[in-house]
């Protein structure tokens, strides 16, 4: 037989134009051996549901995989939701694979599969190669094409140079449906992809941050799981709109310079009937074995990584929002629990893999495939794992020993300096060990530094009640730890909300709490962030060498007991270098005196304490007084005026 799609059943002969279901293939043999073998990486061209043409009648392709059913049959609206009337071929090669093409069948009609699968279960189930779903809480699928025509070619040429791991990243993190609704207060109440890209965009611009970061979009049933429990894996949520709206959306992010980076879920999938789990009566794309398959903290299921299917199924997944939807990146969620077999087991609970360990073999294989066809295929975007243990490598390539990702989440560093400044001024002299550990680890990994959604749920306080002291010095601390968070090394996350200072903890059911801008102490914070923002982008030195250690260095540490630390930042040309101060205590310090190399002279380009921030403004550097010290090491002390709780940095 030949290999080629739909060369067996395109003589007329061989198909029954009499049939509801004509017997027609897109799928090669080359198709189902890399499908098998965990090699194919664009199923989306083939599986699922197509609008094409066979003996010049237009119709719909529909391909599923089921490989223990004995039958599937494609059921909806254009049938009355009969069972069994439009039943698929299970294909001659035993892939498991069920297809048929339904004559005069068109786009936007609803539909799900109808298994009767293992032992004679039945279930009516979604595409998970869908492109479109219904609203929720409906939950068919939708015959859909994706068709759209971009206009981010400007970006798209020269997104390497926004994407490359020696530019700035300031990443905005938000959740779409809880960022602005129509109705604050009704978690019904939706704004579309349209009109949340008219205030989004702009918004964004204005702050200065360089991409913008979605909790998931893929398509999930339950709000409550942000996103993060999905059953579509190949559709944008049609809580707010069509693919095409989306796609609009990235467009309008990308003409206005600024990247689109999706978080991703491939480490488990929820129960839901419509869904993965139990796709075809058994276990099909999760772990038969519960020890492995079930994940006991998110009640959910973990995707079977040694299957090809399931491995050519994700990955294809992966690429398929970089190739569709021209994204920049994606932030790999909860990479921790697939790297180990013992997350959040007891002993008993697991099994060690071949080799004695407690890493899953496969999960690491399938992440090394997923990160090199990512970056084979779309060499200037950027994939970052969210990973909280100390596994090694894991932003090191593949051909290093590591897992390939472009960058980590530094969950460490968000820790230690969440709960250094927790503390209350008078304690910090003692814990400026935790507060400056960061640095003895930084250079294992490319790091983003997260201050995300998980920091201001479930108890944990908005950021601004995280501070000690007053009203002013919550405020002044909390400037000051943006402050240092954006002079830091690395990338840097901010979640939504945060960047103003937010009184309440976020709600997925509300929106944010935009009325506190009408109060200075809030519309200061946002200016301040706004600051940082466009100050990392402006200064080289902030991010040239953000992941080497030639970018980063202390200088003053040796006053602690006054809780003061200062450090400098480099980039390629060290007439760029930044000095940072930082003044963790209420204290003013006048005359603060600094020795450090370089050139005698030194101007304050941030100061944490203006009163555009809703600082004092009365405790700055309008001129800087320098004193040669050492001619021979070009060492120069430098005359300083420290505000409480405040940074200050010098160029």
């Amino acid at each position: 037989m030949s290999s080629q799609p739909g060369s067996f059943y395109e003589q007329e002969n061989f198909i029954d134009t009499s049939k509801k279901v004509w017997n027609y293939s897109l799928l090669t043999d080359e198709d189902i051996r890399n499908f098998q073998q965990g090699t194919h990486y664009s199923l989306y061209e083939k599986f699922g549901s197509h609008a094409i043409q066979v003996l010049d009648t237009w119709g719909i392709y529909f391909a599923v995989w089921a490989p223990n059913a004995t039958s599937v049959s494609v059921k909806g609206n254009f049938n009355h939701w009969r069972n069994n009337e439009f039943e698929l071929n299970p294909r001659w090669d035993n892939s498991g694979i069920w297809e048929g093409f339904i004559p005069n069948l068109g786009l936007g009609e609803v539909y799900k599969y109808r298994i009767k699968g293992f032992q004679g279960i039945e279930a009516d189930k979604g595409d998970p190669f869908a492109r479109f779903w219904e609203k929720r809480p409906l939950t068919a699928s939708i015959t859909w094409d994706t068709n759209y025509v971009w206009q981010d070619a400007a970006w798209m040429k020269n997104r390497k140079k926004h994407n490359a791991l020696n530019a700035p990243w300031s990443v905005y993190e938000i959740h779409l449906a809880s960022w602005m609704r129509p109705d604050k207060n009704d978690e019904e109440s939706y704004n579309s992809y349209a009109q949340i890209t008219a205030r989004l965009v702009p918004y964004v611009q204005e702050m200065g941050f360089t991409h913008v970061e979605f909790m998931p979009i893929m398509e999930h049933p339950f709000d409550g799981s942000w996103g993060y429990q999905g059953t579509g894996y190949f559709a944008p949520t049609s809580r707010f709109g069509s693919p095409q709206d989306f796609k609009a959306m990235v467009d309008a992010f990308h003409n206005a310079g600024i990247g689109v980076i999706l978080d991703w879920v491939p480490s488990h999938f929820p129960y839901d009937s419509h869904g993965l789990f139990m796709f075809d009566g058994t276990h099909t794309y999760e772990y038969a074995d519960m020890r492995k398959g079930y994940h006991p903290d998110w009640n959910s299921y973990i995707f079977n990584y040694k299957r090809g299917e399931v491995k050519s199924f994700l990955i294809s997944s992966g690429r398929y929002w970089f190739d569709q939807f021209h994204i920049d990146g994606f932030r790999v969620d909860a990479v921790s629990s697939m790297l180990k077999l013992n997350y959040s087991r007891k002993d008993g609970q697991w099994e060690p893999n071949e080799f004695g360990g407690d890493g899953n073999l496969e999960a690491i294989a399938f992440i090394k495939d997923f990160n090199e066809t990512i970056y084979r295929d779309f060499p200037d975007v950027q994939t970052i794992a969210e990973e909280a243990t100390d596994w090694p490598g894991v932003s090191k390539p593949t051909f290093e020993g590591g897992l390939g990702f472009g960058m980590k989440w530094m969950m460490g560093w968000m820790h230690d300096t969440l709960r250094y400044f927790k503390k209350d001024p008078l304690y910090r002299q003692f814990e400026q060990d935790a507060f400056t550990f960061s640095m003895m680890y930084y250079y294992d990994e490319n790091f983003m530094l997260p201050l995300s959604h998980d920091e201001v749920v479930h108890g944990k306080s908005p950021m601004i009640y995280k501070m000690p002291g007053d009203e002013w010095q919550k405020f002044a601390n909390l400037r000051l730890l943006y402050t240092y968070m954006f002079t830091h090394p690395g990338g840097k996350l901010l979640f939504m909300g945060d960047e103003f200072a937010s009184s309440v903890e976020w709600n997925y059911k509300s929106e944010l709490p935009w009325e506190l801008l009408q109060y200075d102490s809030h519309a200061g914070m946002k200016n301040c962030v706004k600051t940082l923002c466009h100050l990392l982008r402006e200064e080289p030195a902030l991010y040239e060498k953000q992941f080497e250690k030639g970018g980063f260095e202390w200088v003053d540490l040796n006053h602690r007991a006054e809780s003061v630390v200062v450090y400098r930042r480099k980039g390629e040309n060290p007439a760029e270098d930044l000095l940072v101060i930082l003044n963790m205590t209420p204290e003013v310090r006048m005359n603060w005196k600094l020795t450090t190399y370089g050139k005698k002279s030194w101007k304050e380009i941030f100061n944490s304490n203006q009163v555009v921030f809703w600082g004092t403004g009365d405790v700055f550097n309008p001129e800087i007084n320098t004193t040669e010290v050492d001619k021979n090491n070009n060492l120069f002390e430098i005359n300083l005026h420290l505000p409480p709780l405040g940074a200050v940095v010098l160029k």
